[in-house]
């Protein structure tokens, strides 16, 4: 009800300071399109902004609700009903303003509701031909299908999400778009067009349209549509939350446990005649605050007056950040920037098909899914026989979406739909790095990867030498984070990660002369050749020579590293030194904090620290947590204590190191941890806890990876003793990484802890 009054009053001070108008006046038609059991409108009714002399013209001609879901329906006009009675007295006076529908559906061809119940058709054309000025409500939320052998995407509306390819996804650079048709995007898209060109909509949703990278065309709409927009943002999102640890410090949800996601409140105001447009006013409900702390400060503030009076709308981002280099910009390719080409981290789709602590698991796993896809567009194939395409079955009810042999991505599915046949390759079983510090192998290919990027030119066999700075994708939930791999990193090794390389390999021509520095790598040949007899740096040894293979090129741009000179002319500096330095500075919990809010939103931008002596600190920092981050494996470990019990630590076989979960003994101590039955280790540091990447100290990835899991869909085993014994060949290799990421976070909190304050170059 916090929120609902919230909105409510802050409408109505927004029709009163933008166009000297109030809810209560005639011609300011009101509608909550996804009424539910009507809870704005019973709460617009007792908000006491409509006087009993306007009330009864108000709830005759000027009110109005759809809802879809029958019961909801009956229950709504009940409400909305017995509230007017008990406000107006008299004789029952039904709600005529309600409508059984889908308002979505509404707008685009008549359904069986309008066909089958004609009084009710008669109040939805009423209703569609109103000039609407108030929009009020809390849109569904729906994210369709979770993957895609559910076949359960969302319903399709083709003339809204006309509107919507048209303008929020136009305006999007993100790959995958879905997540512009969830129901609440939909709802502010249907509302912004509704309301025409003048108006105010106040929609409590999900807060992801405020933050997430690719909501960043709506962002843009929203602000050449809408004279103002207001955000409140009530955080809350748990997910957040556990992902960081509580670092988030996003609180609890105001819906309770009624919603895992963000949420915001928000005002869109349209006003033809405002002398500025696109005027963004943001507002954060503060950190860690309960759900009745939240609800209590709506109820305090009353509406968006409200905070302008007494605290005032905040901008948070550091204007200066913009005034520094990107690290890259794949969407204005005239840009000034540091690397000239990055990429996500590999996507499988599949991951529980993709990766395995097994080689063999993962050979059995995808040769078995590969055959049965094989099977699959046979059966496609031959019952397409004989008929024209636009006749071909629909693939996504054709298909079986049985999750134990198979696992569908749209990019498998339109290779089905080419009957394209696919076979399974032992080259394409390489290394990656699955998550901080945890590697599995991967079946690696441009067929079963849903998403390669540029991948292909990063790491284009298994052979070869680079490394890629991975760092937070913008939005991540997990606050921002940088890990450096020189392994084929995963999507999720930092939270949608985009990764900068030192270097890019370019396939050579058939005439073995370099391929020039401007053409493109074919992607599909670098990942299906077997270049197992390759050097480490790209030379071809089968023939007892070196042959080689591609050309090796600097992915840090002229003009980035000629930035850098610049501000330090009498430094000579390399590529590889800048390279270092981001990574240096990239851990830097000065920068961290102080641009935290333009991470969330955009890619690292490196500013010029003011003195050449702190240039060459950031940068030999860098290099030096390198070296720890890379060679986690061969570190020293650190001398815990290691209870056996009665059984001496040199009598114990490899049986013994075989690990399932490891666990902390006491939740409030977490100095000992409960290897397995037999082992616990004791006297772990606390302050190693203290090395966060992606979201949760580096030890927490360690013990939750060093484990056994069943995937639950697939039915796929997942065993990191069997890395341990057949890729390591020491089964005490989970017990040793933890001791050895143990030595690498105290060395990465020294080094971090040394850095010099951040001081930015003028």
């Amino acid at each position: 009800m916090e929120v609902v009054d919230f909105i409510i009053h802050s409408i109505n001070d927004a029709l009163a300071n933008e166009f000297g108008q109030t809810l209560g006046d005639k011609n300011v038609h009101i509608i909550d399109p996804f009424t539910g059991t009507g809870t704005f409108i019973t709460r617009l009714l007792q908000s006491g902004l409509i006087s009993q002399q306007q009330l009864a013209y108000k709830y005759q001609h000027e009110i109005h609700a759809n809802e879809i879901v029958l019961l909801a329906y009956y229950i709504a006009a009940i409400n909305i009903e017995s509230v007017y009675h008990d406000i107006m007295g008299g004789g029952y006076q039904p709600f005529n303003g309600i409508c059984l529908a889908d308002t979505f559906q509404l707008y685009e061809k008549e359904d069986l509701v309008s066909q089958m119940l004609v009084d009710n058709h008669a109040r939805r054309s009423k209703q569609k031909a109103l000039d609407i000025r108030v929009i009020m409500g809390n849109p569904p939320y729906s994210a369709g299908q979770n993957s895609a052998n559910d076949n359960n995407a969302n319903v399709s509306y083709p003339t809204l999400d006309n509107r919507i390819r048209t303008s929020y996804a136009e305006h999007s650079t993100a790959t995958n778009k879905n997540a512009l048709y969830d129901s609440y995007i939909r709802a502010i898209r249907w509302a912004s067009d509704r309301i025409k060109d003048t108006g105010v909509i106040g929609f409590v949703s999900g807060n992801g349209f405020a933050e997430k990278p690719v909501m960043a065309g709506v962002r843009k709409c929203l602000a050449d549509e809408f004279s103002s927009v207001y955000v409140f943002n009530l955080r809350g999102d748990i997910r957040k939350n556990m992902l960081s640890k509580g670092k988030a410090k996003e609180g609890q949800n105001v819906f309770g446990s009624g919603s895992m996601t963000g949420i915001a409140i928000t005002l869109f105001i349209k006003k033809p005649s405002a002398q500025q447009q696109g005027k963004i006013y943001y507002y954060d409900v503060g950190d860690d605050l309960k759900e009745n702390e939240k609800l209590q400060k709506l109820n305090s503030l009353k509406s968006i007056n409200g905070i302008a009076a007494v605290q005032g709308w905040l901008k948070q981002r550091d204007d200066s950040f913009s005034c520094f280099m990107s690290l890259g910009d794949k969407k204005d390719k005239n840009a000034a920037v540091i690397f000239e080409n990055y990429s996500r981290g590999a996507e499988t789709g599949r991951d529980a098909w993709c990766y395995n602590s097994s080689k063999s698991a993962l050979t059995k796993n995808m040769q078995g899914m590969i055959d049965f896809y094989n099977e699959e567009v046979e059966r496609y194939k031959t019952a397409c026989e004989g008929l024209t395409k636009d006749r071909f079955p629909k693939i996504d009810s054709f298909i079986n979406p049985d999750a134990t042999k198979i696992s569908w991505t749209s990019s498998l599915k339109m290779d089905a739909v080419n009957f394209l046949q696919h076979q399974f390759k032992y080259e394409n079983n390489i290394i990656g790095l699955y998550r901080p510090y945890s590697k599995q192998w991967t079946y690696f290919s441009g067929q079963f990867t849903h998403r390669v990027g540029q991948m292909p030119r990063i790491f284009p066999d298994s052979s070869v030498e680079n490394r890629v700075i991975c760092v937070s994708g913008i939005g991540a939930r997990s606050g921002f984070s940088a890990l450096i791999t020189n392994t084929l990193p995963d999507l999720e090794i930092i939270e949608k990660s985009q990764c900068f390389p030192l270097h890019l390999y370019e396939p050579l021509k058939p005439d073995n002369k370099p391929t020039p520095v401007s053409s493109q790598a074919q992607q599909a040949d670098l990942l299906d050749t077997d270049n197992s007899s390759l050097s480490s740096d790209g030379f071809d040894l089968a023939e007892g020579h070196a042959q080689p293979r591609y050309t090796i090129k600097d992915t840090i741009t002229d003009a980035g590293l000629a930035h850098c000179q610049a501000a330090y002319p009498d430094e000579n500096i390399t590529k590889e030194d800048l390279f270092y330095y981001i990574y240096g500075l990239l851990h830097s919990e000065d920068y961290k904090a102080r641009y935290a809010d333009n991470l969330t939103k955009e890619l690292p931008r490196i500013p010029c620290v003011a003195q050449a002596a702190d240039f060459w600190a950031f940068s030999q920092a860098g290099r030096d947590l390198a070296e720890w981050h890379i060679h986690y494996e061969t570190v020293e470990p650190y001398p815990l204590t290691v209870d056996c019990g009665n059984t001496a630590f040199a009598e114990l076989t490899a049986a013994d190191f075989y690990v399932t979960k490891m666990k902390f003994a006491d939740k409030t101590d977490k100095s000992t941890v409960v290897y397995n039955a037999k082992i616990t280790l004791k006297n772990i540091p606390l302050e190693a806890y203290d090395y966060i990447v992606n979201g949760k100290p580096a030890l927490q990835w360690v013990m939750e990876r060093q484990s056994v899991t069943t995937h639950k869909d697939s039915g796929i085993v997942n065993d990191a003793n069997a890395w341990a014994v057949e890729t390591m060949g020491n089964a005490r290799y989970p017990l040793e990484l933890l001791q050895r990421v143990i030595t690498v976070s105290l060395a990465t909190l020294k080094i971090v802890q040394a850095l010099p304050p951040l001081l930015i170059r003028q």
